[in-house]
This record gives structure tokens, sequence and C-alpha cells, in this order.
């Protein structure tokens, strides 16, 4: 038999106790007394739904914490690093009673983290190194300032938390958890509409667009970004120009992926091209839209359709070093890799294999594509590359 859950009140003191609060501490930022939450701990008082609420808030950690529909603070998985981040996610946060973040200092670092993001080579785990407190400290932020007197501060804290959890629609889906993606996506979104920014909401809709994609879900992908690019219309260049490119660029992944590489090309020659020639090379809102993405996208489209000459052909031509993004140079490599790998040539398999190690070793490692390649390798390569092939699977654990 389970242990039996814990009644509500010594739920509050665990909580409590554990971040090393005084009654005091908690009881008076909740407005009530010391006495009556000595009584509701000892199980003499249940608390109403709004004291529960407000103690809740308190001790930073969600209303079912405390009434034993989830652990109070599930352990972590000693293997696991990204953990934590969902946590974070899932409510457990900071004191109501916290300062919050200065909008200047919480934008600040949610740009570094998108610098780590996108150019670390162990973004995975630097990441997961700053992000949970980073998530706790927005959140608090965003909601101490939901009805600040300075509506210029409050727009400023919510594109912040929106440029956040677009990061983290890119961080859950690379780790697995399309669940929070998905959730993440939806709070990006509607920050970006609480701040009243449309490249920010039209970004929001870009990552929900790449959620729908990676769910299999490529109907309601075109149909999210087409909504998106009319919203855009009148916008301003070069920013509107760039995220409509950038959503152009969603639809023509749907299009290959339900087999359709006629229309994906089209689409990409007629739509996106123009508008990376209009916009340049750039980065709006993390998107790394522009002509050499343009391109990689072409590559993508004829390896997904099997045209694997004509993607490596398209591939030479391509000049990556202007790229802001090593998660991007990464995939091309990877899809680069792929090619060679559909025609069994071992040699420029390898040789692009221990390159993506040496540029992301943290994606490589974790990559479903990367693995099946190195997989199939191992089975097939010749005695003379047995060597190399056997340490690379050794240090992506893939020798079990």
């Amino acid at each position: 038999m389970g242990t039996p859950p814990l009644p509500i009140g010594a739920r509050i003191r665990s909580v409590r106790e554990r971040t090393g609060r005084t009654q005091a501490a908690v009881a008076g930022p909740c407005g009530i007394a010391v006495d009556y939450l000595s009584q509701i701990e000892r199980g003499i008082k249940t608390p109403s739904l709004p004291v529960l609420q407000a103690l809740a808030a308190e001790l930073g950690v969600p209303v079912a914490a405390l009434l034993g529909e989830t652990p109070a603070r599930p352990a972590a998985p000693a293997c696991s690093m990204d953990v934590d981040v969902a946590q974070a996610l899932m409510g457990y946060g900071l004191p109501r009673s916290t300062a919050p973040t200065m909008p200047a200092a919480l934008r600040e670092r949610v740009e570094a983290a998108w610098r780590i993001w996108q150019n670390s080579p162990r973004r995975y785990t630097d990441a997961a190194g700053i992000l949970p407190q980073l998530i706790a400290d927005t959140e608090h932020t965003v909601r101490t300032h939901r009805a600040a007197a300075d509506p210029a501060a409050r727009r400023e804290v919510l594109r912040a938390a929106a440029d956040l959890y677009f990061l983290l629609r890119s961080y859950c889906r690379r780790t697995g958890r399309v669940d929070l993606s998905l959730m993440v996506a939806d709070r990006g979104l509607r920050a970006a509409e609480d701040a009243d920014d449309p490249i920010r909401i039209a970004a929001a809709q870009w990552n929900l667009g790449h959620v729908l994609l990676a769910d299999g879900d490529y109907d309601g992908a075109e149909h999210v970004t087409e909504h998106a690019i009319e919203q855009l219309t009148g916008l301003p260049h070069p920013e509107g120009t760039a995220m409509a490119g950038a959503l152009d660029l969603v639809a023509v992944v749907a299009d290959a992926r339900r087999r359709r590489p006629w229309q994906a090309r089209h689409r990409l020659q007629t739509a996106a091209l123009p508008r990376a020639r209009r916009s340049g090379e750039g980065n709006t809102m993390w998107t790394v839209f522009g002509p050499t993405n343009v391109g990689l996208h072409g590559v993508s489209i004829d390896m997904e359709s099997g045209d694997v000459a004509e993607a490596l052909r398209a591939a030479d031509r391509i000049d990556t070093s202007c790229l802001p993004s090593r998660e991007r140079h990464f995939t091309f490599l990877l899809e680069v890799a792929r090619c060679y790998d559909l025609r069994r040539e071992d040699p420029a398999v390898l040789v692009h294999l221990l390159d993506l190690e040496d540029l992301a070793p943290e994606d490589l490692a974790r990559s479903p594509l990367a693995r099946d390649i190195i997989t199939g390798l191992r089975r097939r390569v010749r005695p003379t590359y047995r060597r190399q092939v056997e340490g690379l699977a050794e240090r992506l654990d893939l020798t079990g």
C-alpha cells in the first residue's frame, strides 16, 4: 500500500519549512494572522479557496501541490537536466512578496538566454542552468505588473515574457516535451497580444506553427501561418516583411512533409524568396530569416522529396557563414549528412557527423535523425572507418 496523502495543513507546513520561512513571514503577505496559519497547519482550520490561493502564491507552488493533486516538489531524475525547467513552467515559482525584476534587466537576461540558445555549442546545459530562475522571475514580474501604473513598463515586461516563451517553445520541443512546447507557445501568444505588439504576435504564431509541424498537424500549421501573414499586411518594412517570410517557410515545410514538393517549391520561389530579397539577411524575432535560410529550405525540399543529388548540388552553392544561429547551421549540416547517408557514401557521412559533433555535440546526441544515421552506419561501415564510427557512437552512448 502507498503512503496516504498528507492533509492540506501538513502540506502547507511542509512546503513552508522546506523553504526556510517562518509562519510570520508567510502569514503577513497573505493577509492572515500567524495564529490562523498555525491552526491551518495543525488541521484545526481549513483554509478558504482565496486563502489557499494566497498561500500557494506566497510559497511559490501551484494550488494543486497544496491539495495533494501533485507532489509538492517532485524529485528530479538524476539523469535529467530538463526537469527544473518543466517544474518552473508548471507553476513552481517565487513568493508573491518577492520584489519584481526591473524591465530593462529582464530584457537583458532574456536576450542573453537567446544568445546562448542560438550560439552555444552546449546550449542545453547552459540554458538549463539559467532558464528555471529566469522563468520564475519573468512570470513573477508579469504578475506584479498586471495592474502597473506605468503602461510602458508593463508592455516592456510582456514583450520580454513573449520572447522568453518563444525560446522555451524551441527548448521544450528539442527536449521531447511537445506538450509543454504547445503550452509555452500559447503563453507567448497571450503575452504578445497583451503587449499589443504585431510583430511579436506574428512571431508567436510562427512558434505555434512549428509546434504543429512537430505534432504532425501540417494543415493546422499552414492555416496558422497564412492567417498570421494576412495580419501582417501593411506593417513597415523590413521587420514585417521578414516575419511574413519566416511564416512562409513554415508553410513550405508543411507542404514538403505532406509530400507536395511542387507546391513547396512554388511557395518558396514566389513568396518566401522575394521577401527574403527585400528584407536581406537578418534574425527578426530569432527566426534567422533571409536569402540563406530560404536556400536551406530548398535543400530540405529536395531531400524530403528524394531528389538527393539535387539537394547536394544546392547545398554546395550555399554559404552558411553569415547565419546568426549555430542551431540552423547544425540542421543544415545534418540534412547534408542524411543526403550522403541515403547514397551510402559513408566517408562523407562520417566527415559531416564529426563536424556536427564539433559544432554542437549536445544537439548531435539529442537528434533522433543523427542517432538513426549513426546506427545504420555502424551496421554497414567498412573496417577502414569502423574505429572512428564506434568512437562516435560511444561518445553519444549508442553502443548498448
